[in-house]
């Protein structure tokens, strides 16, 4: 797509920029790109926010979890799986958050269903893992319904004279897909899913998820509530005192965050890379620039390299993994510009999903209670990878799951990201404790770089306060 002038970067709403914040901005970098750059990266946008500060109740207390589980959880959209995790017929996988467990399985090569994980006998979990079946059993009396939820076998049928089998088919939820993704929602009333997605499609236009595949998915529990976890990846405040080794090539407190005008679901930030923090720019050459994020790849390890007189790291990093990453995936990069190739450009959609844009990360984040636990909760990793030119898509990987007692250093297939995830990982027990402790009772939020975070707990107190 074309550039963008300056005068069309904005959403429309007149404090898109933040007051004080230091550069180079996302939009100055963007200004000395060579290759044209998405619509997308150019839009900015920034809308007054409340939530400055929240009661810590929100994050510790069990009956505002209860109340999330009735008015959030039971009435949202939230990812499920992958459209890959479920190819042929039969394929399903069980979907669980707090109470409920919905199989969402492929009913046919273009349909997807979602019923409830419940034997209309006496209770009893239908399926407990994801599999592939033809219909689904009651392993405690054999009751057994098609994959199309209808009632197809009851042992000593006569004995059940009052059950009409047309009448108990198995109770679904809704579904629908985007990006390769599964989405559901356990209620009727909400809104359709075209409208909960609000701007999201647009700005995912140049970057298709569909074409991408799962070739990392982590999954890790922590002893911590679902927003907390949230909470640490949705903003790049804390790098300069969690990150301090990434200073050195990543533009941390010259962040963008977006919040457009009536979207609700969506928010976002693009992080640039290849440059400087403000914290250290003035000390720092393009060749220790360049030095300091290949180091962030090889998780600390040193590496050699030799930035030529009169190029930045940026554009020197970028055209490196053009290269590098188009002759491993077999996909042709050439046109992609360099924020796409270096920058964190990360998306949220209500209440848990973040989808990373661009190419080189491909990061998807998903977070959601452990549970009938308010102290614990569930954070899945995606790497999504680009299938290859002409090639058969891969099988997605199967999910690792790590427990609250183990590291991520035990889930190496995170390359680069094991050492970061690992020290983000170390604060949130920690924060979760310290909300426990707190003699003040409240949470308080930065007015830009922790935006995203007002953001959504401004949504959420719509949908909670909602009879």
């Amino acid at each position: 797509m074309a550039q963008t002038t300056d005068d069309q970067r904005s959403s429309g709403n007149e404090s898109s920029a933040p007051p004080t914040q230091p550069g180079p901005s996302v939009q100055e970098l963007l200004d000395t790109e060579t290759r044209p750059v998405p619509a997308a990266l150019r839009d900015r946008s920034r809308v007054p926010l409340d939530s400055g500060s929240v009661d810590r109740e929100r994050y510790t207390s069990y009956a505002w979890h209860r109340l999330e589980v009735e008015r959030l959880w039971r009435r949202v959209w939230q990812m499920a799986c992958r459209e890959e995790d479920i190819p042929e017929v039969g394929d399903h996988v069980v979907y669980d958050i707090v109470d409920d467990s919905l199989i969402v399985v492929r009913t046919a090569p273009d349909e997807v269903r979602a019923f409830h994980n419940s034997c209309l006998h006496r209770g009893t979990a239908l399926c407990v893992e994801a599999g592939r079946s033809e219909s689904f059993a009651c392993p405690f009396h054999g009751w057994t319904w098609d994959l199309d939820g209808r009632l197809v076998s009851v042992p000593s049928d006569w004995d059940f004279p009052h059950i009409d089998p047309a009448a108990y088919a198995l109770p679904e939820a809704r579904v629908a897909t985007w990006g390769g993704f599964v989405f559901v929602n356990m209620s009727a009333e909400s809104e359709p899913f075209e409208s909960y997605l609000e701007n999201l499609p647009g700005q995912f236009a140049d970057w298709p998820l569909e074409e991408r595949f799962a070739a990392v998915h982590v999954c890790k529990t922590f002893a911590c509530n679902w927003k907390v976890a949230l909470e640490a990846f949705i903003e790049s405040y804390h790098v300069i005192a969690t990150h301090p080794q990434i200073l050195g090539s990543t533009g941390d407190a010259n962040t963008q965050y977006d919040t457009w005008p009536a979207v609700r679901h969506v928010n976002r930030m693009i992080t640039p890379f290849a440059v400087a923090s403000p914290f250290v720019a003035a000390e720092t050459s393009e060749q220790e620039v360049a030095e300091s994020m290949l180091r962030i790849g090889t998780g600390g390890e040193p590496v050699e390299v030799d930035v030529p007189d009169g190029t930045s790291a940026r554009a020197f990093m970028a055209e490196n993994m053009r290269s590098a990453l188009g002759g491993s995936w077999g996909v042709d990069l050439s046109d992609r510009s360099d924020s796409e190739m270096l920058d964190a450009i990360e998306y949220y959609l209500f209440p848990n999903f973040a989808p990373w844009a661009g190419v080189l990360q491909g990061i998807t984040y998903r977070f959601r209670p452990d549970g009938d636990d308010p102290d614990r909760c569930l954070m899945d990793i995606m790497l999504l990878r680009p299938v290859g030119d002409g090639q058969a898509r891969p099988a997605p990987a199967p999910v690792h799951e790590l427990g609250v007692d183990q590291g991520f250093d035990e889930a190496p297939e995170l390359g680069g990201l094991v050492g970061i995830l690992s020290q983000d990982a170390s604060n949130l027990p920690r924060v979760q404790q310290g909300l426990k402790t707190s003699g003040y009772g409240r949470v308080n939020f930065g007015e830009y770089q922790e935006s995203r975070i007002r953001h959504y707990h401004q949504t959420l107190t719509e949908y909670l306060e909602r009879a």
